[in-house]
């Protein structure tokens, strides 16, 4: 147990697994208190119980903003303000930019950008509204500047998230609030378990590693510790990348691999 965080309290969205899970169970362990949100209320539950009073739990989808206000407000009305949030929801598709579903199309940037706009809006209210400052770490990719064959929602959303990261940072600076980024590489979660599952792009991603493997959950909470923490006091507007080098390789032609090639 750590004393990093202590006395301050924090939201995370996409926090019931991958790395919002890690991130909230590194916070807690330096001492925060935290209020989870995500869409799947099982492992939520299960989270509660493991992490116990240092956390709440609220149900919520980061495209719906009364959910987003709900979540935050949580945080205010149980552990007495905000001073903390790192903003982990998201997802992907795999569809050619020449086929690709508008359905598809907005339902992940309605995920990943919006969300995450909703996201800051309203925790930065929050934090403005106490005057104490705070700190928003918003989870991009490092496809927000490698482009991916069939990833253009995602590659689209993620360098939506850096440049929206850079804005409110700009924004929000002047009232003591500062705004970064992550950008991970390929990071063993739920959502990339495909690359498990196929080991033809299990193996094509760890070639693409000059560190020789993929990232694990804890990798970015250490990140996300840092950028939140007093040893970060001067980084905002920034996304730190942390992928093993992999940006400088370009990205697997996913395309091609789930094709069989």
């Amino acid at each position: 147990m750590g004393e990093r965080l202590a006395g301050r309290v924090g939201v995370i969205t996409g926090g019931a697994s991958g790395i919002g899970l890690a991130t909230a169970r590194r916070f807690v362990d330096e001492g925060a208190r935290v209020v989870l949100g995500d869409r799947n209320e099982g492992l939520l539950a299960s989270v509660g119980e493991e992490l116990g009073a240092a956390v709440a739990t609220e149900v919520i989808d980061v495209t719906v903003e009364a959910d987003v206000e709900r979540l935050v407000a949580r945080a205010v009305s149980t552990f007495g303000g905000l001073d903390l949030a790192v903003n982990c929801a998201g997802l992907g598709t795999l569809a050619p930019v020449s086929g690709h579903s508008l359905e598809e199309w907005s339902t992940v940037i309605g995920v990943c950008l919006t969300g995450t706009f909703l996201s800051v809006k309203h925790e930065a209210r929050a934090m403005e509204e106490t005057g104490g400052g705070g700190a928003i770490v918003n989870l991009a990719s490092i496809n927000a500047k490698v482009p991916a064959k069939g990833m253009s929602a995602y590659c689209s959303a993620k360098a939506g998230v850096e440049m929206l990261t850079r804005c409110a940072a700009m924004e929000l600076g002047p009232k003591g609030i500062r705004v970064a980024g992550i950008g991970p590489g390929l990071v063993e979660t739920p959502l990339t378990e495909y690359a498990r599952l196929l080991p033809h792009i299990g193996q094509a991603y760890l070639e693409s590693v000059p560190l020789g493997r993929v990232g694990a959950p804890d990798d970015i909470a250490s990140a996300a510790l840092f950028l939140v923490g007093d040893e970060a006091s001067w980084v905002s507007g920034e996304t730190l990348y942390v992928d093993g080098a992999e940006s400088t390789n370009g990205y697997p032609d996913l395309v091609t691999l789930a094709a069989g090639g």
